[in-house]
């Protein structure tokens, strides 16, 4: 039988080492908090040949005393945590105290350091573990961390790391995420002595980015002004309507100033931006996140990157209705019961029903449609005169005027002469992909996405009307449920009136479907019902009506529009499609948001061809 021994005090610690240093950029993640524990206000990080040969963090933190410094090279010594109630409650980024000798045991590792009130600094020099030197010298107040030849000791490690340019990446990227997690706090980068970023403190957020991240992913962020909830703060950049990227790489999340990973931040963002971006891509975000430490777990994980929150459910409900607020005020989605314009001739007039009767009164007596014809010619010997001409306003068709708020009438205006935009119908290809000729290149235009569009903001505006119509089925629909659906059906069969639907049960977790929206096609009705419950399981409260809605019309609008009608399709079709689509918020999305149409330049073609 093998004999059971304890490990030697140096083999025990590579192998806790291997948790905590998994490459450089760990060694530098360290580091950082450390110094960010420390109070420092300026930190500069050097590395050489992706940090395998050097990393230097140098800060002006509070610093230590010789005694301190020595007792760091201890397992598990640490000043952040007394007791093990402390661990509900982390206020800090390290707690452990296992950073620093795991870092010493892997390396050649040098610690020079002063306290503000002491005339003269503490040297350590630790080779492998083992403490070779201890010595006064002189510098300033602060830390100075040097770790060489890492991984040294342990030769295996060096198999697995990735290429130079791999684990510099990587150390870039962590020092770039805290710089914008930490914007009190000035930042220096230097690989292999060249300067790759400086960033000054600065209040100012998207200077910050602007400088860390590039003036390109700036101008497509927009700022979330503050948003507080119980015991919760939200604030950040978030990407602009349209605007994703294919991995999460530039979808930051912080929480309490450490960036982390979190699904259920992740999630909610992914969420919030589904009728924005097609399946697949993701957003673009700084978010920053505020919560009570009692109520957020960083000790999760030995690397500290992942974060788990005691209420996710709570936590998710609220960045989703802020993310959603803010998309709706931005104009990147149309508010779901915000009221719409109507217009009056010379302008726009916006009544509140708790306006004064005549005022409202009036409104609706002048309140009319201005139809402004619009034109498709054929491409065979049709003249550019005849190119499409569309002219917006507001239309709300055959349906009811709209609920207006606060009196407010724009001044008067004309028609606008130049809103010409010259595409000329050049032909039609299978699936409903149209091919159209304009002014600077060939426009490929696809029907079914616009249509889905165009029913997805004519039922959205319904919503935002509550003029939602109820259809009685000739023969009930029969719906059988799993308990927990139930359930919720149960508790929200007032929501599900209000949107149009009638259920009644018949039995433990039977129901029958008696009426439906009258929009809504009846093939869809089971699938859509059992979509809207699954929607209010994950999105709990009064507050998610909005969010159930764009599910249900991105959902089940949209594939229904896109399924369509197939075949060809006349030139006067065509024409109320396009007019009906550039009157819509967002023209140029479909509510997945696919692109409706795109086009390719006259000299992409002339590239493409080989005629440079």
């Amino acid at each position: 039988m093998p004999e059971i021994r304890v490990l030697p005090e140096d083999v025990a610690s590579q192998i806790a080492a291997g948790e905590v240093v998994e490459r450089p950029a760990s060694v530098v993640k360290e580091l950082l908090e450390n110094s960010l524990d420390a109070g420092a206000t300026r930190i500069s990080v050097e590395f050489r040949h992706g940090g395998r040969a050097l990393i230097v963090v140098e800060d002006n933190g509070c610093g230590m005393t010789a005694d301190q410094a020595v007792m760091s090279l201890e397992m598990h010594a640490t000043s952040k945590v007394r007791a093990a109630s402390d661990l509900e409650a982390i206020r800090t980024f390290g707690f452990r105290g296992e950073a620093v000798p795991s870092i010493a045991s892997v390396s050649r590792f040098t610690l020079r350091t002063r306290p503000a009130q002491a005339l003269m600094g503490t040297e350590l020099v630790v080779n492998a573990g083992r403490l070779l030197q201890q010595k006064e010298t002189g510098m300033a107040p602060g830390t100075r961390i040097e770790v060489a030849n890492l991984f040294h000791p342990v030769p295996a490690r060096l198999k697995f790391m990735k290429t130079e340019n791999t684990e510099a990446a990587h150390i870039t990227r962590l020092v770039r995420l805290y710089a914008v997690a930490q914007p009190q706090v000035g930042f220096l980068l230097m690989e292999n002595g060249q300067e790759i970023f400086r960033s000054p403190a600065s209040d100012n957020l998207s200077d910050r980015v602007r400088e860390i991240w590039g003036k390109q992913l700036a101008a497509d962020l927009l700022p979330l002004a503050p948003v507080d909830g119980v015991g919760m703060r939200l604030h950040g950049l978030l990407g602009k309507a349209g605007v994703g990227r294919s991995t999460r790489q530039e979808m930051v999340t912080i929480v309490n100033g450490r960036p982390v990973d979190s699904r259920v931040l992740a999630y909610s963002l992914v969420e919030s931006y589904h009728t924005l971006l097609p399946k697949g891509r993701f957003p673009l975000a700084f978010l920053f996140f505020e919560i009570d430490p009692y109520w957020v777990d960083v000790n999760v994980h030995p690397a500290k990157r992942e974060v788990r929150f005691r209420d996710e459910a709570r936590v998710r409900h609220f960045v989703i209705s802020a993310v959603l607020r803010h998309l709706e005020e931005t104009n990147a989605i149309p508010p779901i019961f915000a009221p719409a314009p109507t217009v009056v001739p010379g302008g726009i007039a916006v009544l509140d029903a708790r306006s004064r009767p005549e005022e409202t009164a009036a409104a609706e007596e002048s309140a009319r449609v201005v139809d402004v014809p619009l034109v498709c010619a054929p491409a065979d010997g049709a003249s550019r005169d005849n190119s499409l001409v569309v002219v917006p306003r507001f239309s709300h068709q055959d349906e009811a005027p709209a609920r207006v708020v606060s009196p407010v009438v724009a001044p008067p205006v004309s028609p606008p002469t130049n809103a010409r935009i010259g595409w000329r119908l050049a032909g039609q290809l299978p699936d409903e992909i149209l091919l159209f000729e304009t002014p600077s290149g060939l426009l490929v235009f696809n029907l079914k996405a616009a249509r889905a569009r165009i029913w997805y903001e004519r039922i959205l505006q319904r919503f935002e009307r509550n003029d939602l119509v109820s259809q009685q089925l000739l023969l009930p629909i029969p719906l059988e449920l799993e308990p927990l659906a139930a359930n919720i059906l149960r508790e929200r069969q007032a929501f599900l009136r209000e949107a149009g639907f009638d259920l009644a049960e018949f039995g433990r977790n039977f129901f029958r479907i008696q009426a439906v929206p009258d929009w809504l096609p009846e093939e869809d009705v089971e699938r859509s019902v059992r979509d809207i419950l699954a929607v209010i399981g994950r999105s709990p409260g009064e507050t998610q009506r909005k969010r159930i809605a764009c599910e249900l019309l991105a959902g089940t609008v949209a594939e229904w529009a896109m399924r369509g009608s197939g075949g060809a399709l006349s030139g006067g079709t065509v024409d109320e499609v396009l007019r009906e689509l550039f009157l819509c918020r967002q023209p140029t999305v479909c509510p997945r948001g696919r692109p409706i149409f795109f086009e390719m330049t006259r000299a992409e073609l002339s590239r493409r061809f080989g005629n440079e």
